[in-house]
C-alpha cells in the first residue's frame, strides 16, 4: 500500500480584483470582484514507504501548495489524499507525530532558546523515551555536527547551522515521511554537502520516506531516482530522473583520448566540439547513439580511453520550461499510466 496517496487533489484560492482611482476605491468598497486562482489543480500521484522524490516546479507552480496540503496546514478545494492512511486536515494531531516537515525559509525552534533546548522539548512534546532521545541526539550530533552549536541560541546561529538544527528536529521523533522545502537555500557548497548527505542517510538507514521539493537541480540529481515535475498546478511529468535525462536532455557529448595523432578525426552523426592535442570532444544528438558512434570510431582508430557526459540536470529542467515541451506533449499522456 502507498504511504501517500493523492487522487484528483486541487486547491483554488479567490482572489479580490482591485479597481484604482477614487471610482474604483468606491468600487472595492461596496462591490466586491473576485478571481479564481488554481494552485493546484486535479493532481494525482502516488508516493510508496522509502521513496525519496524530487518535486519540481518554477515560482507559483503550486509545489508549496501541495506540501502544505500534504502536511494539513491547509484544506483542498476538492480531491482527496492520505498520508499513512491518514487525512492530514482532519486528524491532525495523529498525522503530526508522525510527520517531519522542514520549511528552508522558517525554523520551528525556539528563537531565543539554545538548540539543546529546543530538542529537549520536542521530547516531551513528541512523548519521546529518553532512551530513544539520547540515541537520536547522539547520531544527530555525528551526522550533522551538533556538538558546535547545541548551547548556542538559535538566533545566533548561521543559516547552514540553523538548518542542521531543523533537520535534527524533523527527525526527532522518528517521523515516517518528511517534507522539506528548499532545505538548501542560500547555503554554501561545504553546508549544502553536509545536508544533503544526511538526507541520504536516514532514507537508506532509517527507511524515511522524502518529499523534497527545490530549486537547486544538484539536491535533485545526487539525491533523487524520481522526480515530479508541476507548473501551473498540473503534475506534468513522473518518472525517473534518467527518463527525464533521455528524453529531453540536450545534445551529448564524448570525449575520447586517441593513441596517436591522425589527419582527421571527423565522424558521421558526431561534430567535433574541441581538440587538444589527442583528446577530441564530441557533441551528438538523440538521434545517435553513443555506442554507435563508438563502435564507428574504434573500427577506424586505436582509442586508450573515452568518456560519454550527459547534460546537466539543471539545463535539461531549464530547458524544459523555457521552451514548455512538456506542455506541448501534456495532451500525449506524458505521466506515467500510475498516476492517470
Amino acid at each position: 500500500m502507498a504511504l501517500i496517496e493523492v487522487r484528483d487533489l486541487s486547491k483554488y484560492f479567490y482572489v479580490a480584483k482591485h479597481h484604482r482611482g477614487m471610482a474604483g476605491a468606491l468600487k472595492n468598497l461596496f462591490s466586491r470582484e473576485y478571481s479564481t486562482v488554481k494552485a493546484v489543480n486535479r493532481l494525482s500521484f502516488q508516493i510508496e514507504p522509502g521513496e525519496l522524490v524530487g518535486y519540481l516546479g518554477p515560482n507559483g507552480a503550486g509545489k508549496s501548495t501541495t506540501i502544505k496540503m500534504l502536511t494539513g496546514i491547509l484544506v483542498p478545494s476538492d480531491g482527496a489524499l492520505t498520508v499513512g492512511g491518514l487525512v492530514p486536515w482532519k486528524q491532525r494531531t495523529e498525522h503530526t507525530r508522525k510527520i517531519g516537515v522542514v520549511f528552508g525559509q522558517r525554523t520551528t525552534l525556539w528563537w531565543d532558546l539554545p538548540v539543546i533546548e529546543s530538542l529537549d522539548l520536542l521530547k516531551h512534546i513528541y512523548k519521546i523515551s529518553s532512551n530513544r532521545h539520547k540515541e537520536n541526539l547522539k547520531t544527530f550530533e555525528t551526522l550533522l555536527g551538533l556538538d558546535e552549536f547545541l548551547n548556542t541560541p538559535v538566533r545566533s546561529l548561521s543559516l547552514g547551522q540553523r538548518m542542521r538544527a531543523d533537520l535534527a528536529a524533523a527527525l526527532m521523533h522518528d517521523p515516517n515521511v518528511v517534507f522539506l522545502d528548499e532545505p538548501t537555500i542560500g547555503l554554501d557548497v561545504v553546508a549544502k554537502e553536509r545536508i544533503r548527505s544526511f538526507i541520504k542517510e536516514i532514507n537508506t538507514q532509517r527507511g524515511v520516506t522524502v518529499i523534497l521539493t527545490t530549486h537547486d537541480l544538484g539536491d535533485v540529481e545526487k539525491l533523487c531516482k524520481r522526480v515530479m515535475m508541476i507548473d501551473h498546478g498540473k503534475l506534468l511529468f513522473d518518472g525517473p530522473l534518467s527518463e527525464l535525462q533521455e528524453r529531453f536532455g540536450s545534445e551529448r557529448e564524448l570525449v575520447v583520448d586517441f593513441a596517436e595523432n591522425y589527419p582527421g578525426f571527423q565522424i558521421e552523426g558526431a561534430a567535433v566540439l574541441q581538440q587538444e592535442g589527442l583528446r577530441v570532444t564530441y557533441r551528438f544528438g538523440r538521434t545517435t547513439t553513443a555506442s554507435e558512434l563508438i563502435a564507428k570510431l574504434v573500427s577506424r582508430y586505436r582509442i586508450l580511453d573515452l568518456t560519454v557526459r550527459e547534460p546537466e540536470v539543471e539545463n535539461t529542467v531549464r530547458r524544459i520550461y523555457e521552451e514548455r515541451l512538456l506542455a506541448q506533449e501534456s495532451t500525449s499522456a506524458l505521466t506515467p499510466d500510475s498516476n492517470s
